[in-house]
């Protein structure tokens, strides 16, 4: 599948290395892709990022791995990831033209955070959600919520924690759009996903970072997660 995602930092080489090594054709969007040496915010360089992806003798080596512009990006992609800032997602995304793309679906796994204070980091609002302001300025996107709970090498290796025994949420208004990503996250090797209903619910996932940071904190770990037990 053609992949586009918008952002280039930790969480964006990450799911896009992984993708890659698992046969996805991938376009990583950035705002100016001649600067490929530029290192990013907990993560490295896209030229390292290029030459991980593009080497026959490493793991994701597929030789499927691309830098572009937002726009490029989003135009590539069949499915789109939003892996920018919470801050700046719309922004982005109205960079890449996204509501001139189609229906696509688009994962969002963004938060909203402020940084301002430094640690603990506080939730930017309580009264909106990322991806429902994306939905809201994208009526044509198909915005599913996903990935924003965890630290980015869970995302793509939920063996790390518990042998893969914890919970991944997901919402989203369209059910077709849900069982697309639904796929990608059994690929990833996801086996407990949990459906919080409509595009409303992102509001609570984004909310439990503000107990995802306190964890952090107090545990000195960030590859931690939760299991809900039903």
């Amino acid at each position: 599948m053609k992949i586009g995602i918008i952002g280039s930092g930790v969480v964006a080489q990450t799911l896009g290395a992984k993708l890659v090594e698992l046969g996805h054709d991938v376009v990583l969007g950035t705002r100016n892709p001649k600067k490929l040496d530029e290192k990013k915010n907990m993560t490295g360089s896209l030229s390292e990022w290029l030459a991980q992806v593009n080497n026959p003798s490493s793991a994701s080596g597929q030789g499927k791995g691309k830098v572009a512009t937002f726009k490029e990006a989003a135009a590539h992609g069949e499915l789109l990831i939003n892996a920018t800032h919470g801050q700046i997602s719309v922004e982005a995304l109205k960079m890449a033209e996204a509501d001139k793309v189609g229906s696509k679906v688009l994962i969002d796994t963004a938060n909203e955070l402020d940084f301002s204070k430094g640690f603990p980091m506080a939730l930017a609002s309580e009264t909106r959600s990322v991806a429902g302001e994306i939905q809201a300025a994208f009526p044509n996107l198909k915005v599913v919520k996903c990935f924003n709970t965890l630290a980015a090498p869970i995302m793509v290796n939920p063996k790390m924690v518990h042998n893969g025994d914890h919970t991944l949420f997901l919402s989203g208004n369209d059910a077709a759009a849900k069982a697309q990503v639904t796929e990608i996250l059994k690929s990833f090797g996801w086996t407990d996903i949990l459906d919080l209903g409509d595009i409303s619910a992102a509001k609570g996932q984004e909310m439990y970072m503000g107990l995802w940071v306190r964890l952090y904190g107090s545990l000195k770990n960030g590859m931690i997660n939760i299991k809900v037990q039903r």
